[in-house]
């Protein structure tokens, strides 16, 4: 377990140190996320637990959209004073990919599940409205952009808190764009969101299954997007799309999770629009 280590390209939830439980990553290509505290991490294994092995998930939709689940495994960590930790193991979604560029992106415009302790309804309802999760069904937690030479761009988590409709879009724009300069080129636009195997073409195929999947609602999910700036023009550029985060999921009890499904598809429009951008800048020349 020597290997052990934060992940470099985290942009979003709390990172491992010497104080703080966080996840890590290994050389195998695994990623383990320790169990949150309360019923919250017992919840998230449970779902991955029943989801991995649920029989009306269709295959497709498990391989592609959701991490490979491995069980678990006790950790010794700084920040449990060396005693084993439970950690949920993981594929790491972002394994194999030499410069990632990530966003993960929170989807629903509520973000607490049934039953929450009042507590918990009322902080969340306020980071909702504060953000742009209560008005377009999403909101972007965190965005890292890389490119040739080493150039990152990485916003402090605190900047977006603050961003209203058009910051948004103008995050995604950036998401998609060569690092440097002003950011708003979207050089990469057709390359990531665009195409067969890109954003665009992923996120409309989970949009179809959550159009009939009545087994779960999501709450406080996310969508983790990556791709690696070094290849991603090249044919199988490794363009990923994954959900991740289920803390608070909730048996949909035959009924589908409109909350997620409005806040997915508003993403999908908002990419749409900068893919159709992007080809009118394209075809119209400088």
């Amino acid at each position: 377990m020597a290997d052990l280590r934060p992940p470099e390209h985290q942009v979003a939830g709390h990172r491992a140190s010497e104080d703080n439980l966080g996840p890590l990553v290994d050389d195998a290509g695994l990623f383990y996320k320790p169990l949150q505290a309360g019923d919250r991490g017992e919840h998230e294994l449970a779902f991955y637990t029943a989801f991995s092995a649920h029989p009306a998930v269709p295959p497709r939709i498990r391989d592609a959209f959701f991490p490979c689940f491995h069980g678990t495994r006790l950790i010794p960590t700084a920040a449990s004073t060396g005693e084993p930790y439970p950690h949920i193991v993981l594929e790491d979604i972002l394994a194999g990919i030499a410069v990632p560029c990530v966003a993960d992106i929170k989807i629903g415009a509520c973000t607490w599940p049934p039953r929450a302790p009042e507590p918990y309804v009322a902080k969340c309802l306020a980071k909702d409205r504060e953000t742009t999760s209560a008005l377009l069904g999403f909101r972007v937690s965190g965005v890292r952009v890389a490119g040739h030479g080493g150039a990152v761009w990485l916003p402090e988590r605190s900047e977006l808190k603050g961003i209203d409709t058009a910051g948004v879009r103008r995050l995604l724009r950036r998401y998609v764009s060569s690092c440097g300069g002003d950011g708003t080129n979207c050089a990469l636009a057709a390359a990531v969101y665009g195409g067969d195997g890109g954003v665009l073409a992923q996120l409309r195929e989970l949009k179809a299954w959550f159009e009939e999947q009545t087994l779960f609602h999501f709450y406080s999910a996310s969508i983790l997007l990556g791709y690696d700036a070094n290849a991603v023009s090249a044919p199988g550029g490794g363009v990923r799309v994954k959900l991740v985060d289920f803390a608070h999921v909730d048996e949909g009890e035959g009924v589908i999770d409109h909350n997620f499904l409005g806040g997915l598809c508003s993403l999908i429009k908002f990419i749409a629009d900068i893919v159709a951008e992007a080809s009118e800048m394209a075809s119209s020349g400088p």
